[in-house]
């Protein structure tokens, strides 16, 4: 006799909302998923709101718009320390401390914002020093620019569906254009560049960890307060942070 699947109704609805972020689209809208997990919008919206509440989903600016939520990769960040990706940056990040003695990052992309998932700290007195979990926007940062630099024109717009940027300081990137430029810098370059646009007095460089498809999967960073920046720093930097990308690729995912 053929063994009867038990199914719970609420717990299917919930996989398949998120299994509707496995393509290219980072938000949906209520009438969206409801269309597409073929749901009565009324049932859909309560089940949203359970997910929202327990921070499985966020709501962009205008809170029509929903994405993956800071609880699955808070999730996700305490399985990472025990996975090969965190025990690698680990190396690396120690390295690195000893060869410039400044604050190493290693970044992801939630959405919109730019989720920091790894740190090794500077041991100075005047450091900048993004604690694990905390967030800010792409635009702003030089791991978001190396994140966002190998989407397509589309997915960038979805994320930015307008011309003007949010500013974090008045060095910050503010218009869609300026950073398309910048991103087509990052690309020319390999690199991405935070010029005091997160925190006035602080520059970063930031290159892409790269998965075996070539896409940038995470970033990994150094960041210098202005104080302490040279010409031969900050070439120094430069290098040791290409090295470190190209190691943790070549470690992690090939």
């Amino acid at each position: 006799m053929e063994s009867q699947k038990h199914k719970v109704k609420s717990a299917d609805r919930v996989l398949d909302i998120f299994e509707l972020f496995e393509g290219d689209k980072d938000s949906f809208s209520l009438t969206e998923i409801a269309r597409l997990l073929k749901t009565p919008p009324s049932s859909t919206y309560l089940l949203l709101q359970n997910m929202l509440e327990r921070g499985y989903l966020q709501t962009d600016k205008t809170g029509k718009q929903f994405q993956l939520g800071h609880k699955l990769f808070t999730i996700r960040n305490k399985r990472l320390k025990g996975s090969n990706l965190s025990e690698e940056f680990q190396q690396v990040a120690d390295r690195l401390f000893h060869e410039v003695n400044e604050t190493v990052n290693l970044s992801i992309r939630l959405g919109d914002k730019l989720l920091y998932i790894g740190e090794k700290s500077s041991t100075h007195f005047l450091r900048f020093t993004p604690n694990t979990g905390d967030m800010r926007p792409l635009h702003a940062t030089a791991s978001g620019k190396v994140l966002l630099s190998g989407m397509t024109s589309e997915q960038l717009r979805e994320i930015y569906p307008n011309d003007v940027l949010e500013k974090v300081t008045d060095k910050t990137i503010s218009t869609y254009s300026g950073l398309l430029a910048e991103l087509e810098k990052v690309n020319r370059e390999g690199f991405g560049y935070n010029m005091g646009e997160t925190v006035e007095g602080v520059q970063c460089v930031a290159a892409a960890v790269l998965d075996a498809e070539g896409k940038a999967a995470a970033a990994i960073s150094i960041s210098i307060p202005v104080v302490r920046v040279t010409g031969e720093v900050w070439e120094k930097v430069r290098v040791s942070i290409k090295q470190a990308s190209e190691e943790l690729s070549r470690k992690v995912y090939r």
